[in-house]
């Protein structure tokens, strides 16, 4: 019996994309079940995140034609990574494996391919993996590529030039289930999950069309994301600069007492309100990090849905007000 793949895609404000997204997977899907490597129940999911524009309204009239499109429509935008989960969750318990990619088709759909083989071999996890960034500018390429650098030396383990393009078995998913954090930065957790694991490679596309919902703003957010959600560091950076300021105070505080001792006057007073707008720096800066863990740990105690699924367009599976 052939495996059941879900092709899950998080969709916000995607309007202009979706159809030609949708009839290239056409293609794709059709391709992979006449060549017998998935079932004929397999679905593409587009999950709505609270489109203002005609989205939800391109997935049902999609659904309507074709019953291998499938549509999620969240009670309102919860942001990329929940759209996301909320379209993994729904098909962790209706197929054997997921692909989850944009809308942009930007994503390499041909590298569907090379994942299902990989996952057929036994594999439980497969990341996509960017080649190269020949179409990024170079201002793009470079924050692109910091992002995840800074990430890994932050502590939070991700897979270079690796977004959410990624295939996860059932088992996998299952995995992912029992991680209950609110504040979510899928690219670090996945890694933690574990089992077998491997990459395909693929050169990026431009934008089809439409506009790009990560400019440099969000990206800068969605690292300390991901930072604050997946690792302590920054609080053990804190602690090693708060000593290394307390070893120089010490320091200027004996090589004042020498000069007092020698009769030497302490010269001018640009040292002394550059110390102390320096430190008073220091502090706030510490603060406002620590405040971020404490504004994460208040989320979190609150336990509060991830997402809340309005409609459920699959067939007989047809359903509303679930949360997770």
């Amino acid at each position: 019996m052939n495996n059941i793949l879900y092709i899950v895609i998080p969709c916000y404000n995607e309007e202009e994309v979706l159809p030609e997204t949708a009839k290239r997977l056409k293609v794709k899907m059709n391709s992979l079940i006449e060549k017998r490597k998935i079932s004929p129940e397999s679905r593409v999911v587009m999950v709505n995140d609270g489109s203002k524009d005609k989205t939800w309204s391109i997935i049902s009239a999609l659904h309507e034609e074709d019953p291998l499109f499938s549509g999620i429509n969240l009670s309102r935008n919860r942001g990329h990574q929940n759209a996301l989960l909320a379209g993994l969750m729904t098909a962790k318990d209706l197929a054997d494996a997921t692909v989850s990619m944009d809308a942009d088709l930007q994503d390499d759909i041909n590298a569907i391919d090379e994942m299902v083989d990989k996952f057929l071999d036994g594999c439980d996890i497969v990341y996509g993996v960017r080649s190269k960034r020949t179409t990024d500018s170079f201002f793009k390429r470079f924050t692109a590529e910091s992002f995840y650098r800074l990430m890994n030396a932050m502590g939070a383990n991700t897979v270079f030039n690796h977004a959410d393009y990624r295939l996860m078995s059932k088992r996998a998913l299952e995995g992912l289930a029992q991680f209950k954090e609110v504040n979510l930065f899928l690219r670090g957790i996945v890694p933690m999950i574990g089992y077998r694991t491997d990459t395909v490679t693929y050169e990026r596309s431009e934008r089809f069309a439409g506009e790009s919902k990560y400019p440099l703003k969000k990206m800068v957010a969605f690292a300390m994301e991901g930072i604050t959600s997946l690792s302590v560091k920054p609080i053990r950076l804190i602690t090693g600069l708060g000593f290394v300021v307390f070893m120089v105070s010490i320091i200027m505080l004996i090589y004042i007492f020498v000069r007092f001792c020698m009769g030497a006057t302490v010269a001018g007073w640009a040292s002394v309100a550059v110390s102390v707008w320096a430190i008073g720096g220091l502090m706030l800066l510490s603060i406002g990090v620590v405040g971020e863990y404490i504004g994460k740990i208040y989320l979190e105690s609150k336990a509060r849905p991830r997402f809340i699924i309005e409609q459920f367009l699959n067939e007989s599976h047809e359903k509303g007000g679930e949360e997770k």
